[in-house]
């Protein structure tokens, strides 16, 4: 799932030896752990990116894995998540580009009876793509891991509550096509992600109430969409939708869209929304969302009412612990129902480990992976770093789109950290001319007393792409000089980072 960036605390868990205890640099065993045990039976419950990454570190270490899956590999995040709205959002982003079309040169001949031949999307093609390709992505994954003898478990797990003698526990699973089975597994990891989060007074009906799994039930362009919710997952649609044809109505409970991100980003991006014909509902609560035949009434705890055609709830997720025996097979969870765990991947629990979003620590995809690797790492021995939050980049597919990656300006600011802060508009770059590039900037944070990369902001189109040599920087602790004395292409956008990191010299 896309969320807000910035480094989020991993829940406190309390171990001897933790992990938590060791500088990120450190690469260990870890407390308790043995060296590598080929044949060490693994059960993985959930098979999102935490899930089939451990899974494929656990056979190259020579387990016996198995997979037990509900829905298809790759989990939420492929089917009904990153992969499907990512992909919806790539269309939206041919429809925003021709903004430049004009300046550039570029026209569209008339079609018949006065049709100026405007780019226009047709939903039920594009949903068909959307979930065809995030369908296409399961099977790889499917294949990946059967080549690499893992077993595919189709149904649900649940951990069993004792422990045998020899150190094992039973995974019970109601196998997808009717029946049970029992897994015999010495290590399991938990890697079961979040559902969207149901509100009592805007309970979804798949139609015109919706979640944002069930956008894709849609094959026509809503008239008038009204998204609930201005973090990330709620921008990104709001403005795919905005950019695909509809008429959008935001509504934030906060000042500002994006409240979680960099300030100057968000406002740019809430200026981009309202230019291009959004209407941003700021400090406004939606207090219930009301079935209108063919359409929906959003009420507002103010009292007023919008009709649309359709409504989008995005007010964040769940995580999918409840049922899966985990307390009491030992596993403590937060009031949340989060999992906790400690910078290895542990639960309280004898070898049970757990990954993504059902541990709150960080809901992206890239964390996940990251933290069912380490799990697999620490629970057969191999070394292993515990996971350093400070080095996550993030992104947030808004067009222009927003990455970052480590410290924050407000760290700087508020004097948590002795930073210093440069910022350039991407306008000014020469590439971003030839490309009608108007509207963006890149950040770039450095520690005073060595000059050493420690975070960063870029708001352009592919942000995404153009944070990683900012990444590079933060994760092996390079200098605004190294960064600056390494040659780019002329012209290309990378060049303003580098001339970010030459006005931070001296800094």
């Amino acid at each position: 799932m896309s969320t807000p960036s910035g480094p989020v605390p991993p829940p406190a868990v309390e171990h001897t030896g933790a992990a938590t205890a060791e500088p990120d640099h450190r690469r260990d065993h870890g407390a308790g752990a043995s060296p590598v045990r080929e044949g060490s039976r693994v059960v993985i419950i959930g098979g999102g990116p935490g899930g089939y990454e451990a899974a494929l570190v656990a056979s190259q270490l020579g387990a016996r894995v198995q997979v037990v899956e509900r829905q298809g590999m790759g989990g939420s995040a492929v089917l009904t998540d990153v992969v499907p709205s990512k992909t919806l959002i790539a269309t939206a982003e041919w429809l925003t580009v021709t903004e430049q079309a004009g300046e550039l040169g570029i026209g569209a001949d008339g079609g018949p009876d006065g049709d100026p031949g405007a780019l226009r999307a047709d939903m039920d093609i594009v949903d068909q793509r959307v979930m065809r390709l995030a369908q296409k992505q399961s099977k790889d994954i499917r294949a990946r891991l059967e080549k690499e003898g893992i077993e595919i478990v189709a149904g649900t797990g649940r951990v069993g509550p004792t422990i045998s003698a020899e150190g094992t526990r039973l995974v019970h699973v109601e196998l997808a096509d009717g029946g049970e089975r029992e897994l015999v597994a010495e290590i399991i990891l938990v890697a079961t992600g979040a559902t969207p989060r149901v509100l009592p007074t805007a309970r979804p009906d798949g139609e015109r109430i919706l979640t944002w799994a069930q956008m894709y039930n849609l094959t026509q362009i809503p008239e008038h969409l009204v998204v609930v919710g201005s973090g990330v997952t709620g921008a990104e649609f709001a403005g795919a939708y905005n950019a695909l044809g509809a008429r959008v109505t935001l509504v934030s409970s906060r000042d500002r869209v994006l409240p979680g991100e960099d300030e100057n980003a968000a406002e740019l991006i809430e200026g981009v929304f309202r230019r291009r014909g959004m209407t941003v509902l700021s400090r406004s609560r939606a207090a219930a969302v009301r079935r209108t035949g063919d359409g929906v009434e959003v009420e507002l705890a103010d009292g007023r009412v919008v009709e649309a055609s359709h409504c989008l709830v995005a007010v964040g997720g769940v995580p999918a612990t409840a049922s899966l025996g985990l307390e009491e097979a030992g596993v403590e969870l937060s009031e949340s129902g989060h999992i906790k765990v400690d910078r290895v991947s542990r639960t309280r629990a004898f070898r049970i480990y757990a990954a993504g979003d059902c541990t709150g620590v960080l809901p992206l995809a890239s964390v996940a992976a990251m933290q069912g690797r380490i799990a697999m790492w620490h629970a057969l021995g191999d070394a292993v770093a515990p996971l350093d939050l400070s080095t996550v980049a993030a992104n947030i597919f808004t067009a222009p789109e927003i990455a970052t990656i480590g410290v924050t300006q407000k760290q700087i600011e508020s004097g948590e950290v002795d930073g210093a802060i440069t910022r350039l508009p991407v306008a000014r770059n020469p590439r971003a001319k030839m490309l009608g590039i108007k509207e963006g900037f890149i950040k770039l944070f450095s520690e005073r007393s060595s000059g050493v990369v420690i975070g960063g902001v870029i708001v352009a189109p592919r942000a995404s792409e153009l944070i990683y040599p900012i990444t590079i920087a933060v994760a092996h602790r390079l200098t605004v000089d190294q960064l600056a004395n390494v040659f780019t292409i002329y012209p290309s956008l990378t060049g303003s980072i580098s001339e970010a990191a030459r006005t931070l010299h001296l800094a």
